[in-house]
């Protein structure tokens, strides 16, 4: 595996270890980051841009929300600036008490080992039906 392709598995282990201002560390200011159209974050799926965006939206929403939220990587693809990274989402959404089970697919895009973009692809509707969306 190649620079980017560690630079992405290091944003895991940072999201596993409930480290954001590491995982935020490795974003461009500017970051692109889109959730899969259809999600009850941002059904748009318009894309949220610069890391305040992502915070704000995202982190501090989904953070409370979830216990125990792991990405299982099944397969990691690099090519050379984009990482694609298939596999599935698992925790606990604590407002309905289930448990999500959900495939998801992400495109990474980076530069100089900085993620410039992120693009999540997963089943919303198992993702709407833990979520009681």
């Amino acid at each position: 595996m190649g620079k980017n392709a560690d630079a992405v598995k290091a944003a895991y282990d940072d999201f596993a270890a409930g480290n954001a201002q590491s995982l935020l560390s490795r974003f461009a200011d500017d970051i692109e980051f889109r959730l899969a159209q259809g999600h009850p974050y941002q059904p748009t799926g318009q894309a949220w841009s610069g890391k305040q965006a992502l915070v704000e939206h995202f982190l501090k929403r989904a953070g409370p929300e979830w216990e125990n939220w792991t990405v299982e990587v099944r397969d990691l693809h690099e090519l050379g600036d984009t990482v694609v990274v298939e596999g599935r989402y698992h925790g606990l959404y604590k407002p309905t008490g289930r448990r999500m089970d959900v495939q998801v697919c992400h495109v990474w895009r980076l530069r100089d080992g900085i993620v410039r973009s992120f693009h999540q692809y997963l089943d919303t509707a198992g993702l709407q039906d833990v979520m009681g969306s």
